[in-house]
């Protein structure tokens, strides 16, 4: 496939104090009136993430129509999963509800940092959400110490939601810094509330060079589902992939085929990941950030041929 790049859509002003860098993990909802709403997460001076949103067109996703003066979510209470950051991974509508599943950050000591689930409900169009617990609906789990994080959510039904997440069990040294190891696995729920301790795994690093496999964003095609990720390696840092499936737990990567790399110069010329995959108005396109994990902000790019 090859995709066209639109350029860079969005980059934090720095004028918020909540903020002031980045905006990462792009996640689009289709609203009415025209709208794509956009969830992403933003900085504020010492680097604490909170979600906020970026209102586009769906004639053309490159034209920003608002962007949200305040969070509509908050970081979680101190002590909390959540009290260093929340990252918005997906987004699913329930009846009159907006359901958010998010990424919760919380610092360790002798490992960097913790991630794990949570839920957050929007009863007002996706204007607030409101957490639905202070502890995690993805906590650690025996091969799962350390992440459990970045769901993505599809609901197949009304009483099957299928979940697809980062998972990790151990940190280790990438050029001097240590990062987690990560793969991605599957869960199901009957109620899209209530999920088993342990996931299946469906996705695994490969060789010595991978190391991780940042936020899935699956879709569906004709003849099964797609899963777009960010692949994390010791000789290409970050790397927008993809794979399909026909039922999605046996998975056939084609990361060669994904059709968009890093450019020549400017905001992705060092990497590509956190890709969000829509469609509108007949096209099909992708938001995705760039440099320094979002840090230059999300752009988009078209999908030419598939």
């Amino acid at each position: 496939m090859r995709w066209r790049k639109l350029g860079l859509v969005y980059a934090a002003d720095g004028k918020l104090p909540w903020a002031q860098s980045h905006a990462f993990a792009p996640t689009p909802v289709m609203m009415q009136n025209g709208v794509i709403r956009v969830y992403v997460t933003s900085c504020d001076g010492d680097m604490v993430g909170r979600v906020g949103h970026v209102d586009l067109d769906a004639a053309d996703p490159t034209r920003i129509l608002r962007v949200a003066d305040a969070p509509v979510l908050d970081i979680g209470a101190p002590g909390c999963f959540d009290d260093n950051g929340v990252v918005c991974t997906s987004v699913v509508e329930v009846g009159d509800e907006l359901w958010m599943y998010y990424a919760g950050f919380q610092l360790g000591k002798k490992v960097r940092y913790y991630l794990f689930s949570g839920r957050a409900v929007s009863a007002d169009g996706g204007k607030t959400f409101i957490r639905q617990s202070a502890v995690p609906i993805l906590d650690r789990s025996d091969g799962e110490r350390f992440v459990r994080s970045g769901p993505f959510v599809l609901r197949d039904g009304p009483s099957r939601f299928r979940m697809w997440y980062i998972s990790g069990d151990e940190f280790i040294n990438v050029a001097g810094k240590d990062v987690p190891r990560y793969g991605i696995r599957y869960l199901e729920s009957a109620d899209g509330i209530g999920w088993s301790r342990s996931g299946v795994p469906v996705i695994s690093p490969a060789g010595d060079d991978e190391y991780g496999f940042g936020r899935p964003f699956v879709t569906r095609t004709p003849s099964g589902y797609r899963i777009w990720y960010s692949l994390r390696s010791r000789s290409n840092w970050y790397r927008i992939g993809f794979a399909d499936s026909e039922d999605g737990l046996t998975w056939t990567r084609h990361d060669d085929d994904a059709g968009i790399d890093v450019s020549a110069s400017g905001w992705d010329s060092g990497i590509v990941c956190y890709a969000a995959v829509f469609q509108s108005n007949g096209q099909t396109f992708m938001l995705y950030n760039g440099n320094d994990y979002g840090r230059t902000g999300f752009g988009a790019a078209v999908l030419e041929t598939d």
